[in-house]
Order: C-alpha cells, then structure tokens, then sequence
C-alpha cells in the first residue's frame, strides 16, 4: 500500500505536481482530427488539468493541409473564452474585442489598440504544439526543446488499413487504467465473468477470448526502452500444443499496445467492413492512447492497424467512429471489453485511495509501474529526458512495438504463477 502523499505524487496531473510534470514531457492525444471540421473548427478541451482550446487553421495560401493549434481557454485581454473564436489560416481571433493570436501564442492584432500601438508585441497567449499524425491530433504541453512525436508502428505502417475508436471519457484518473494494463489476471476474472449478450456465460465465452476455463498463467514484467513489457503465458486450447505467448507492452507512460484477436475486436469494428483476407486474421494491432484530463477523469483513443493487400499511406486520415462505454440509459455496455475495464476503473473511486489496498504477487506489474514512475519523476527533477522520450531522428522512422525485446534487466519480474 501507499501513503496518500505517495499517492498524489504517483497520479495528480496538474502544473507543478510530480507526475504532472513528468507526464508533460510527452505527447498526448488532444483529439481525433474528425472532431474538428472546416464548419466547426473550435473544441474545448482539458488536459493534464488546463482548459485549453483546440483549433484548426484552414490551409494557409499554397498549402494543401489544414494547420492546428492549443491554447489556453480564456484571452488575456478581458477573459473571454476562444471556445466562440473566429479561426482564419493565420491563427484565431477572440470575438469580444477582436485581438487575435498565431498557433504559437504571437499576438497578430488589437484593433482597438489602433495600427500604431506596439501593445500586442508586449502580450502572449499560452500555446502549446500540436502535430497529427494517421488522424489523431497530439499535442505536448511541456518545456522546450519539443521532443519527436514517436512514430509507433500502429501510426504509420502502410501494409494494411488503420480505423479508430473515441471512447468515453472514463470517470477516474489516469492511473487507475494504465495499472491495469500490467495487471494480466483481470482478463480471466474481469472479461471472462461479465456477461456478453453474443456468448453464453461459460467455455464458448472464454474460448473467444483465448481463455481456459480453469484459471492458470504465467505472467513475466520486465522493463524494455520504451515502458514496461507484459508478456503472458496460457495453455493452449489445442490439446497437447505448446503454450501460447503474448506480449503487450506498456508504452510509458500512458500508451497500451495491443496484439489481441480479431474476434475480441468484432465489437469495436461494428461499423467496419472486413474484407475476406483481413476476415481470416487471427490477430490485429492495436494502440489505446489515454489522456490524462485532469485529476478525475481520462479520455481513450483506440487506433487498430489490420495487414492486409488494402493498403493505407501513414499520412491518410483513417475513418473514427465513436464507441461509448454506457448506453442510452447510463448502463455500461458489458458485451463491450474496453466498457467492463471502465466499470471495474471507474468502480474503484475517481482517485482510488491505494493505502486500502493489499497487493500480493500477481500484482508485480502494478508495483513495477509504480516504481518506474517514481524513477521518473526524479529523472525529470534532475532536468533530464525520462524513458521513452526520442530525440534522434534516425530511431523515429518506424517504432516496432511487435517485436520479441530481450530485457533490459531493469524492473524484471521472473514468471509467477498466479
């Protein structure tokens, strides 16, 4: 268990706080580029604690591509909000008094002010760099020098077809959901035991989820470049075959990549069309971006890549659809996976109170990623990149997350059977 000051420093997210200033040395998913179209071109949106506004430029004389920018809400004249801006290929403009301001916080205009008056060379707005990259739209909130947005393989490679989920925002802090992603033996209990209305409640249930319907795995956590790596080990559901391996990396501090099958993402590409080839996949790829909001709440965007002969440039936009975790009377959606993670998340508290808690050794992962962000935070203390952050442009090419990583021998758990 933790102290609760040993709490807050691990998973309070706003300015000046531990975690919040490590997790500002990251990029996060501000949006998905859908959300905002040529018509509706502002959204307001809360990161890591700030109210922010998020717009897109149209494209600026001889470019082709729409531009994107982040700023803080309100302006710095008399504390009218952007969200009722005027956006134009030049930045955004408040609509009370007209002053306008660049994607990068350069104040354009004043126009009370009058054409002579140097004013506006004496005021900024807090702005923040926002890049898109395969139709989400990042944004980094920390101190310069920007690092590279990392180009993970979900993002960018072109032998197959990428589409993508808005999930809901999930009532609990960031925390709570990426604990979960090194907490193997939730799959058994969580996934196998709520109920699907597609799957009868026994072996046929667990069997499209890869389960045995006795409980037994072995689970190994070791750290690796970029996070955390998870590695599984079920029996096989073929008699006397080998046992089946997974691997799904922690990508620190707030990425989850995915392997899963196809079949347990049936119920997120209700609205995509398979094609015969990518129909006969037993596994695809999958990337869940979580964004911390603020201390209470997290937001989840889901990019699935599928290989196939349909092929996809890393810089067309795929299509998103929104998928929520409760319907239309506020009840979770419990034949939906990523809906029974939220329930048990969100069941815990907004900020779980963990000195209640009792961990014991299936919750080695859990312990590990709690250590690793407490490293981290000193690393960022002593004014240095914390794990993960990529500088070099050479090793930005195309990150491969579904590849066998050897150890580092940092953050190793040997194999327990839970």
């Amino acid at each position: 268990m933790l102290t609760q000051a040993e709490n807050d420093t691990l998973s309070r997210v706003g300015p000046g706080t531990p975690a919040g200033e490590l997790l500002r040395r990251y990029w996060h998913v501000a949006a998905a580029a859908c959300e905002l179209t040529e018509e509706a071109p502002v959204k307001a949106v809360r990161l890591l604690g700030e109210d922010l506004i998020l717009f897109r430029m149209p494209p600026a004389p001889g470019a082709s591509e729409p531009g994107y920018g982040l700023v803080e809400e309100h302006c710095p004249h008399r504390q009218a909000s952007f969200r009722y801006g005027l956006v134009d290929c030049e930045g955004i403009r408040c609509i009370y008094h007209g002053w306008k301001f660049s994607a990068d916080g350069t104040c354009l205009e004043q126009p009370p002010e009058g054409p002579a008056s140097s004013f506006k060379d004496r005021v900024r707005q807090r702005a923040y760099p926002v890049q898109k990259l395969a139709g989400l739209l990042f944004a980094y909130l920390g101190p310069e020098p920007v690092p590279l947005l990392p180009r993970w393989d979900v993002l960018v490679r072109e032998d197959g077809r990428r589409f993508g989920v808005i999930e809901s925002v999930i009532d609990c802090n960031w925390l709570q959901a990426m604990e979960n992603s090194v907490d193997p033996s939730h799959l058994y209990w969580l996934h196998g035991s709520l109920g699907s209305r597609n799957l009868p409640v026994g072996q046929e249930r667990f069997a499209a989820l890869g389960l045995q319907s006795g409980y037994g795995e072995e689970n190994e956590f070791f750290g690796f470049e970029y996070g955390i790596m998870k590695r599984r080990v079920t029996p096989s559901p073929k008699p006397g075959a080998p046992p089946e391996m997974e691997q799904h990396p922690l990508v620190f501090p707030t990425y989850l990549r995915l392997v899963p099958s196809l079949a347990s993402l049936r119920a997120l590409a209700a609205a995509q069309t398979l094609t015969e080839e990518e129909s006969k996949l037993r596994y695809v790829h999958d990337m869940d971006f979580r964004t911390p909001i603020d201390d209470t709440h997290t937001m989840e965007y889901r990019l699935v890549f599928l290989p196939s002969k349909t092929h996809m440039p890393a810089g067309a936009d795929p299509p998103f659809e929104s998928s929520p975790f409760k319907d239309g009377e506020g009840k979770y959606r419990l034949d939906f996976i990523p809906a029974q993670d939220a329930l048990a998340w969100e069941s815990q508290g907004a900020l779980t109170d963990r000195s209640r808690e009792h961990l014991g050794a299936a919750d080695r992962g859990v312990i590990m990623l709690r250590k690793l962000i407490g490293e981290q935070i000193a690393v960022v203390k002593r004014g240095e990149d914390p794990i993960g952050v990529i500088r070099d442009p050479a090793k930005n090419i195309r990150i491969d997350l579904d590849v066998v990583h050897e150890p580092l021998g940092l953050y190793r758990s040997e194999p327990v059977a839970s």
